[in-house]
């Protein structure tokens, strides 16, 4: 087929605005087990024994030995269940299959950490294969008595081949009755933090370089109740002192991931916090009147900014140093509910106005995100308060992101609040709130990168309004179960983790941005390209998408620029649109970085069909 020319125009002569330098981020929540079997190291499942109320799931018997849950004598009000394991022999005991599986790796050394009383002499703590036939790593405890004690020792594997196919096993030295609570065993994590993060999945986040990160999450924010909110008071301190609570995606969350946890996440890297804060509206029609029966509520608002922010002079800022951080974290935005358009009730208005006077009389210099943005129709947007910022979400098909991201945000008041993309995401045909397509995975393929493309050559050029972006959700465990929601930007099982298609076009845009923004323009086809400078280096970064079958031959023209580098960089992602990554195949679509020479103020370069490029070139 004949190749299109285009004409590409960057006018270099005059930067049309500054790029915000929180432009590109992450949100985050608990979904797809993004947290427990995710992010969030533990590897034990139903720590607690608080999954289910009837048995203990993901617990079996060990040599013949008799299983049940106990409620007397509980370790403490947060942890009311214990695994009463009753043992006829010497070697019974109970093994945990964890979250599909135990990752075993060689030369490594897991943490276990557990509550124990009985009569059963002393502990043996194992990692071994299903069949029980093949033991990874083992230690011993000494022997437990009629008072709770809480217990931790290191088991080391050796020379083992790397396999999901192993459980956790604690078993008793002599027969009697044992009883356990708050199991726990964690691999070596991320800055070998204690009740920290899985290695692998924070290199990936890292590797983007976001700005900030949105938390606690959407949904998970909410919770399905208002019981089942994320109420965070109930998340800080030693995890034997948080109860969990069900997650709104079917599961039970251990709260393991707290509001400290979520700090340090942001602290690791590099990231600022958005904090949304509950605002009295649950997802099933739950909701708290605006007024004094809202107060609470939103006093624990003030009090959670306290914890973030507070010195350790404060209420607040001392509980966070008992928690062992005593340095304040910055914040400037904070997010006033989730999806607030779907409200039935009608009360939005008049919930956020009073968290939003309360916020800014306490914390005049923070910005106060409404959850109902520009998209929105008038009806259900915020009218009592302007808000700082509002928070827009677009979970489209990758063919309507291409065809919309040439204008979509042109007809916006650039003087209006700040736009806060909070979450978007392009997927292929299948819309992602139906049930899990069997023909297609949980990431994506090209055809949706394509589209995530296309959407963030809008947002960036508007990066100066469109202050804060992130793609979502974020995680998605791949094993039967694991996912309620495509298409997901990091996949993982309990041992190995890959990124989409998608978080390369990410990682492409996130990693390679100016600080200024560049007027761009196309003649004779829709712009799907934006162009940002570096202030400092020169460096100009052009990202272009090429969503069609054919290659584009594009003269690129930089009027105004008198003399530029005659070497450029190129990077480049390209496949064909049902081509995708997979566990076996972590990058069968990933970016492949050339050079380009002859580059001149006014040059020609053709841009491959399917393809997203960043031509990184640099003015004299």
């Amino acid at each position: 087929m004949k190749k299109q020319n285009l004409t590409l125009t960057i006018d270099a002569t005059k930067a049309t605005g500054k790029v915000s330098p929180l432009h590109y981020g992450l949100m985050t929540e608990e979904i797809n087990y993004s947290y427990d079997g995710g992010l969030y190291a533990e590897l034990v499942r139903n720590r607690a024994f608080l999954n289910d109320p009837q048995k203990p799931a993901h617990w079996t018997a060990v040599g013949g030995a008799n299983l049940t849950l106990a409620t007397e004598r509980p370790v403490n009000d947060a942890l009311p269940k214990s695994l009463k394991i009753e043992c006829a022999t010497p070697g019974a005991g109970a093994a945990n299959d964890g979250y599909w599986g135990f990752p075993i790796t060689p030369n490594t050394t897991y943490t276990a950490t557990l509550f124990a009383r009985g009569d059963v002499g002393g502990l043996t703590l194992t990692l071994q294969s299903r069949d029980g036939k093949t033991v990874y790593a083992q230690t011993r405890l000494p022997a437990v008595g009629e008072g709770w004690t809480k217990r931790t020792a290191t088991l080391k594997t050796g020379k083992a081949t790397p396999t999901t196919d192993a459980v956790f096993a604690i078993t008793a030295e002599k027969p009697g009755t044992l009883w356990l609570s708050l199991v726990s065993l964690f691999p070596p994590t991320w800055n070998n933090r204690p009740n920290g993060f899985r290695k692998d999945l924070m290199q990936l986040l890292v590797d983007l370089k976001p700005a900030f990160l949105r938390f606690p999450g959407g949904n998970y924010l909410e919770g399905n109740t208002i019981a089942e909110r994320f109420d965070w008071k109930k998340t800080i301190g030693p995890i034997e002192t948080r109860p969990g609570h069900p997650c709104p995606w079917g599961y039970r969350s251990t709260d393991g991931m707290g509001l400290l946890e979520f700090l340090l996440w942001c602290e690791d890297m590099g990231a600022e916090p958005v904090l949304g804060v509950y605002a009295g509206y649950s997802l099933r029609g739950e909701f708290i009147k605006p007024g004094p029966e809202l107060e609470p509520y939103i006093q624990d608002a003030l009090d959670e900014i306290e914890y973030v922010t507070g010195s350790v002079s404060t209420k607040w800022g001392a509980q966070r140093a008992k928690d062992g951080h005593p340095k304040p974290f910055k914040l400037q935005y904070v997010e006033v509910g989730n999806e607030d358009f779907f409200d039935r009730s009608g009360s939005y208005d008049g919930r956020f106005a009073q968290f939003y006077d309360a916020i800014k009389a306490k914390y005049p210099h923070l910005k106060v995100v409404s959850t109902v943005g520009n998209e929105q129709p008038a009806s259900k947007r915020v009218k009592s308060r302007k808000p700082d910022a509002l928070d827009e979400h677009y979970y489209r098909k990758a063919a309507d992101f291409i065809r919309d991201s040439p204008t979509h945000f042109d007809r916006y008041d650039r003087t209006g609040p700040e736009i806060f993309v909070g979450e978007w995401a392009a997927h292929e045909e299948v819309a992602p709130w139906l049930p899990p397509s069997r023909n297609l995975p949980a990431t994506p393929s090209m055809k949706a990168a394509l589209g995530d493309a296309a959407f963030m050559t809008a947002m960036e050029r508007h990066a100066d309004f469109v202050t804060m972006q992130c793609y979502a959700p974020l995680f998605v465990n791949i094993n039967p179960g694991g996912r309620q929601w495509r298409p997901d930007l990091i996949g993982y099982d309990a041992l190995k983790a890959y990124g989409a298609p998608s978080y390369y076009a990410l990682k492409l845009f996130s990693t390679s941005v100016g600080d200024e923004l560049l007027k761009v323009s196309l003649a004779g086809a829709p712009l799907l390209a934006s162009v940002t400078r570096q202030s400092k280096t020169g460096k100009i970064l052009v990202k272009y998408v090429n969503p069609g079958d054919t290659p584009q031959a594009v003269t690129i023209q930089l009027p105004g620029v008198r003399s530029i580098k005659p070497d450029a960089t190129v990077i480049t992602l390209a496949a064909p649109p049902d081509e995708t990554n997979s566990m076996e195949k972590p990058t069968h679509v990933a970016p492949k970085t050339t050079k380009l020479s002859g580059v001149k103020p006014e040059f020609a370069y053709t841009f491959p069909p399917f393809s997203i490029t960043l031509l990184t070139l640099e003015a004299r």
